[in-house]
Order: C-alpha cells, then sequence, then structure tokens
C-alpha cells in the first residue's frame, strides 16, 4: 500500500508540474490574437488598471507587427525627403534661371542672326532720334528766320528796297526777291508785263518745291522705319522661336527653365522693332504737320516777292509812260 500511494503521490506531482509548464505557453497564445485584433486599442487602455505580466507577455508579440508599420511609415518618410527636396531645387533652380533674363543677358545669348536683327533695330530707333532732333533743330531755325524776314518787308515798296532790307542772310525769301530782280533784268525791254509775271512765277514754284524737297530730307527714312521696323523684329521672332523649338526637340525636355529664354529672346526683337517703329511713326507725322505749315509760310513768301515784281513793273511803265507823254506835250 505504501508503495501504490508512493506511485499515485508521484504521478500526480508529475501531472501537476506538466500542467503547470504547458500554462504559459497556452496563455501566450491565447494573447497574440487578442493583441492582433481591433479591439486592442481598448484592451491597451484598460491596462494600466490590471496586473502588467500578461502585457508583458504580450508585447514580444506586438513588437514584430507594430515595427513592421512603423518601419514601412519610416521608409515613406525618407523616401518622400528627398523627393520634396529635389523638387524645391529645380523650383528654386527655375526661378533663379528665369530671374535671370534681364535684355542684357537675352541679348548675348540669343542667335547670331537674331541678334543681328536687335542691332539694326537700335541703330534704326538711333537714326530716328537723330533725325527728330536734327529736324527740331533745322524747322525752328528757318521758321523764325522766315517769319522775321517777312516781317522785314512787310513796309517795302520795291525788290531792292527788300533786297537792302533782307541784306545778305540766306533765306528762301531772298532766293524769291533775288529770282524777282534776276527775271525783271533779263526782260528788260520788254514791254508785255503779263509774260514777265509768268516767267517769275515759274521761277517761284521752282524755289518753292526745291525748298520742300530739302525740308522733307529725312522724313522717307523716318517712314522707312516705322513702317518696316516691326516685321524685322517679327523675322526675329519668327526666327528665335523656331531655334527654341529645334532646341525642346534636341534635349527632349519641355522644362520652363529649357524653353523660357529662346522664347524670351525671339519676343525681345519684337519688343525692339515696337521701340523703334513706334516713335518713327509718331515724329514723321509730327513733321508733316511742322513741315506743312513752314510751306504755307514759303507760299506767302512766294508771293510777296511776285507781289513786289508787279509794283516795280507798274512804276517802270508807269514812268515810261509819263515820259512819253511829256516828250508828246514838248513836241
Amino acid at each position: 500500500m505504501n508503495i501504490l500511494t508512493t506511485r499515485a503521490t508521484l504521478a500526480a506531482l508529475s501531472m501537476l508540474t506538466l500542467v503547470s509548464l504547458m500554462a504559459p505557453s497556452w496563455a501566450q497564445q491565447q494573447m497574440a490574437p487578442a493583441a492582433t485584433a481591433p479591439s486592442a486599442p481598448v484592451a491597451q487602455q484598460a491596462a494600466p488598471a490590471a496586473p502588467q505580466p500578461p502585457a508583458e507577455a504580450a508585447t514580444p508579440a506586438q513588437s514584430p507587427s507594430a515595427a513592421a508599420p512603423a518601419a514601412s511609415q519610416g521608409t515613406q518618410d525618407v523616401s518622400a525627403a528627398p523627393a520634396d527636396g529635389e523638387g524645391k531645387t529645380q523650383k528654386s533652380a527655375t526661378i533663379a534661371g528665369l530671374k535671370e533674363l534681364s535684355p542684357w543677358v537675352m541679348f548675348w545669348n540669343a542667335d547670331i542672326v537674331v541678334k543681328a536683327v536687335m542691332i539694326g533695330l537700335a541703330f534704326a530707333s538711333l537714326v530716328t532720334w537723330t533725325v527728330f532732333i536734327a529736324k527740331m533743330i533745322e524747322l525752328a531755325v528757318v521758321q523764325r528766320k522766315l517769319r522775321g524776314a517777312l516781317a522785314k518787308i512787310s513796309d517795302v515798296r520795291s525788290l531792292a528796297e527788300a533786297q537792302f532790307a533782307l541784306g545778305a542772310k540766306g533765306s528762301v525769301l531772298s532766293a524769291l526777291i533775288a529770282a524777282a530782280m534776276r527775271e525783271g533784268r533779263l526782260s528788260a525791254g520788254i514791254s508785255s508785263d503779263a509774260g514777265i509775271k509768268e516767267r517769275a512765277a515759274s521761277s517761284f514754284a521752282e524755289i518753292v518745291r526745291a525748298e520742300g524737297r530739302r525740308i522733307r530730307i529725312g522724313m522717307g527714312l523716318l517712314a522707312t522705319i516705322g513702317a518696316t521696323s516691326p516685321f524685322v523684329g517679327l523675322f526675329g521672332t519668327v526666327w528665335g522661336i523656331m531655334n527654341s523649338f529645334i532646341g525642346i526637340s534636341k534635349s527632349q525636355t519641355t522644362n520652363l527653365a529649357v524653353v523660357a529664354p529662346g522664347i524670351a529672346e525671339a519676343l525681345l526683337a519684337t519688343a525692339i522693332g515696337l521701340v523703334a517703329a513706334i516713335p518713327a511713326v509718331i515724329i514723321y507725322n509730327h513733321f508733316s504737320r511742322v513741315t506743312k505749315g513752314y510751306l504755307e509760310l514759303v507760299s506767302r513768301a512766294s508771293g510777296a516777292a511776285a507781289r513786289l515784281l508787279s509794283r516795280d513793273l507798274d512804276r517802270t511803265h508807269g514812268s515810261m509812260s509819263s515820259g512819253a507823254h511829256s516828250r508828246a506835250a514838248a513836241e
């Protein structure tokens, strides 16, 4: 009996020992699904009030699954950071490239044909302003001189007095007075006053036309610049845009930093063409009005010379007729 009791006691102790060894592993297997379930946050919130050993047992089971999303998230953040940095770098490079597109930089970076067009248009603009300054001075001087000459001969009675009053000043009125006196001298002995006046009027018309041609010198150049500069600038723009598209096809990119400089250089040619054309047209129209006013003064001078010639002819024929009458009375 003692032997049987001893054997039964040893068997019971072995069973208890086996059960006690198997209990922790069974608890771990039961807690692993609970850690991955959707209700895990609620258990974790209630965990501080409960004893911690089961939670400590669950921690090794949770760490692999929780570490994987954290690692993937960290990888995404690391991969996203260089992408953002690269985008910012490209954007800053693009902005810096666009800020460098000044007219001077665009001119030096332009194609040789576009550059030649720009230089030609700049020279045309320089010619326009040179003609403007020169013609303004010339028209102001000749108008002042002609008005003064007309004021001096307003009270004279003959061509000789007019020539003496004008002196040696080289105004168009002096040329008209000289032409009238030359025709009167060449027509001495001719009794037909109509023929003398007709020939003098022909000489006056030639002088007026010559003065009109002289005063219009440079205006044809203004008209040419105003009419052709926009088209010359457009030619430079077309050429520059064509080269830009060729560069795009070679680089196989449509990035703004690559496309913008060529197009900006092309458009600069059109801008310079307009800068040359618009002032030329405005200045041409202004000089057309001023020249018309000056030619009206020249016509007045021609009429004044014709009237003086007519007075001289009438005096000459009047003196001749009075002399004839006196001789007839004496006889």
